[in-house]
């Protein structure tokens, strides 16, 4: 279509979107049962299919999943989440820190001095979470003062944890037992190096050491008395170092930015050249200000050619086991893109909708079903698909891809892609 105007495009990911059938919900997944008028809607306008992220039968990672979605192979990429969350809390990471993704916790110290786990996520809710992070920033661990430790908050009961100083190793394992055990594991090294070990012994004073502080917080004293849940301790997991990937402007040749609520969204738009909005309201979570998002979604659609907009809630309550309230959440979704629409220009804009991957609202899992996929735009050629959902998306006419496709076929239809050959 000849246009003095450009054309731009917007990425918009619904998070943990996809789902299994659900006995309670007559076989249906939340989706499928959602009321979705707006994303119906633009289904019978577009072309659509299924989405396998990463490959078929692979459930994804959050972090690994947008990687794929943003054009990049993870193989080629992915260091580990710590980095993406620290990224995205507003950390500056050096090539030598360790970045941990963290969870506040509630233990209680069993007969050996184990810790056993009462709840990984400290109740989910916890907006002394900053505050608590702000007791234990900076740290000095007894018998490694030399490594400085950062404590951020992000959301909820999330944080992240990064080690400073020389001779550290990525290569440690989890203390975060997720769910598998029911104590507090010890970092191990996932190697012989001396630097691994010595990580993993940082790691493990850290754990008591954090213990120790928030035992004590008139903040905990304060949430027991209430009746909640003391968050007394930091899981961490997902250790990484600061990877090193191509911006989208050298893959694609594009000017990007994000809107999203949560920290690892923001850090991986970080990780690869987007410029990050800040969006009073985007909270990532159930109460979200979808209405102020769509509102900045188009205006940075003014200023830049491409723009991911990000909504986690669905996720949320799959992980929390809620089918009926991913169902109101999809609805949530719906009514976002409603307000999108009448804000932007269709006719110079292409929309890809999909998901980074399927939760199950049953085992509250990541799992290896694919997601569905719809692109709408002047230059897609629609196909007879009339709802937006698992089932119906299997029938489009993109049939199946992996995530990597959706940004080269949104460049294509900007006219951005390159021709291969002669």
């Amino acid at each position: 279509m000849p246009s003095k105007k450009s054309e731009k495009a917007i990425l918009i990911v619904c998070d943990g979107i996809g789902d299994r059938p659900i006995p309670t919900l007559k076989g249906k997944t939340p989706l499928e049962a959602a009321t979705k008028p707006t994303l119906d809607k633009l289904a019978a306008k577009g072309a659509t299919g299924l989405l396998h992220v990463l490959s078929p039968g692979i459930p994804p990672g959050s972090d690994t999943g947008h990687l794929s979605l943003f054009g990049y192979d993870p193989r080629d990429c992915y260091t580990g989440r710590g980095p993406f969350e620290a990224l995205g809390a507003g950390l500056d990471l050096k090539p030598t820190d360790v970045a941990f993704r963290g969870n506040f916790a509630t233990v209680k110290v069993s007969g050996d001095d184990s810790f056993e786990v009462l709840d990984r996520r400290a109740g989910r809710n916890l907006p002394e979470g900053r505050k608590l992070a702000k007791l234990i920033n900076g740290l000095k661990l007894p018998n490694h003062p030399e490594v400085e430790v950062i404590v951020g908050h992000t959301v909820e009961h999330r944080c992240v944890v990064v080690l400073r100083g020389k001779n550290l190793s990525s290569a440690i394992s989890d203390t975060d037992p997720h769910g598998f055990s029911d104590s507090v594991l010890a970092a191990t090294p996932l190697d012989d190096s001396k630097e691994a070990k010595r990580t993993a012994q940082i790691i493990n004073e850290f754990t008591r050491e954090v213990h120790r502080i928030l035992s004590k917080s008139p903040i905990n004293s304060s949430r027991k008395k209430a009746g909640q849940l003391e968050a007394n301790i930091v899981l961490v997991r997902g250790a990484g170092v600061l990877p090193v990937i191509p911006p989208l402007k050298t893959m694609f040749g594009i000017s990007a930015a994000c809107v999203a609520g949560g920290a690892l969204y923001k850090g991986v738009a970080r990780s690869v050249g987007m410029e990050i909005l800040t969006v009073p309201g985007a909270t990532a979570t159930y109460d979200t200000d979808v209405e102020a998002k769509a509102r900045a979604t188009a205006k940075a659609l003014e200023t830049h050619d491409f723009v991911f907009l990000h909504f986690k809630p669905t996720d949320s309550a799959a992980h929390d086991k809620n089918p009926k309230k991913k169902m109101e959440m999809v609805e949530k979704f719906d009514h976002m893109v409603a307000t999108l629409l009448p804000l932007i220009d269709m006719d110079y804009t292409h929309i890809a909708i999909t998901g980074d991957h399927t939760t199950s609202s049953t085992n509250g899992k990541h799992t290896g079903n694919p997601v569905p996929l719809l692109l709408v735009g002047h230059a897609v050629r629609n196909d007879d698909v009339k709802e937006f959902s698992e089932r119906a998306c299997a029938k489009g006419g993109l049939g199946h891809l992996l995530g990597m496709a959706v940004m080269p076929l949104l460049m294509s239809y900007l006219d951005r892609s390159p021709m291969f050959g002669a």
